[in-house]
């Protein structure tokens, strides 16, 4: 027995020798994470002062851009109400008559359906110029009304001031923007499209309103990257979603 307690007291004290090195050993492990948790947290604070200042550059480049090649404004239209101009016209005209044409004027037949639209008649979106502007409510149905007339008209087209022309420049001009954005910006976009696509032939009605969509998509995305106020966004609104992406008022423009 004594033998016996002699060697497990042998034992205990290897234990205890080998227990003392591994709390030095778990503590020099604990100062070297303390050690590497302040790194960590400098290189982090590093990075979110590299990420704002990168930020407030590619602000600037887009503001830049907006301002000098692609200035993107809202213009008013001279266009009364129709409720108005009839009851000046009839004074006889009952209130509920008025608000019903108040209300028709604020509703756009679109695609097949009646879409809502409170800009409708008031303003259009211009890009790079006072003179070339899209309808605010999305409805681009003139141009490829123009293209059915031109395959059914032959000759050359003299009338410049063709709103079809209006509207596929403003489209070229805005895919054009949202392309570079996506470069300034470092955000991949989810549709593909190429700057020429609105310009040079005349797409069908299919391939244009396929082309708008991917458009409309491409921006609404830029948007959701930029947390632009998900109140002022609208998926057939082109330039307005635009203008609300690159506008100085958005405070997240650049992360």
């Amino acid at each position: 027995d004594a033998e016996g307690l002699l060697r497990i007291k042998e034992e205990n004290q290897k234990h205890y020798r080998r227990a003392q090195r591994h709390q030095e050993k778990k503590e020099k492990i604990q100062r070297h994470n303390r050690k590497l948790g302040d790194l960590v947290e400098k290189k982090t604070y590093e990075l979110k002062t590299h990420y704002e200042h990168l930020a407030n550059v590619r602000r600037v480049h887009i503001l830049e851009l907006t301002s000098v090649i692609f200035p993107i404004e809202e213009v008013k239209t001279s266009m009364r109400d129709p409720a108005d101009v009839s009851s000046e016209s009839d004074n006889a005209m009952t209130s509920s008559t008025v608000s019903k044409l108040a209300e028709a004027r604020r509703t756009t037949y679109l695609s097949g359906r009646w879409v809502c639209d409170d800009h409708n008649g008031d303003t259009s979106i211009s890009i790079t110029g006072p003179w070339i502007t899209l309808p605010n409510n999305g409805d681009y149905s003139a141009y490829y009304s123009w293209v059915e007339e031109k395959k059914t008209t032959q000759g050359p087209d003299t009338e410049h001031n063709n709103p079809a022309h209006t509207i596929s420049a403003a489209l070229c001009y805005a895919t054009q923007l949202v392309n570079t954005l996506s470069l300034i910006l470092g955000v991949n976009l989810p549709r593909k499209l190429c700057n020429r696509q609105f310009c040079g032939e005349n797409l069908s009605r299919h391939r244009f309103t396929r082309a708008v969509k991917k458009l409309n998509a491409n921006i609404l995305h830029l948007c959701f990257s930029q947390h632009v106020n998900l109140d002022l966004l609208h998926p057939l609104h082109t330039l307005r979603n635009l203008m609300y992406l690159v506008s100085p008022d958005t405070e997240n423009l650049g992360r």
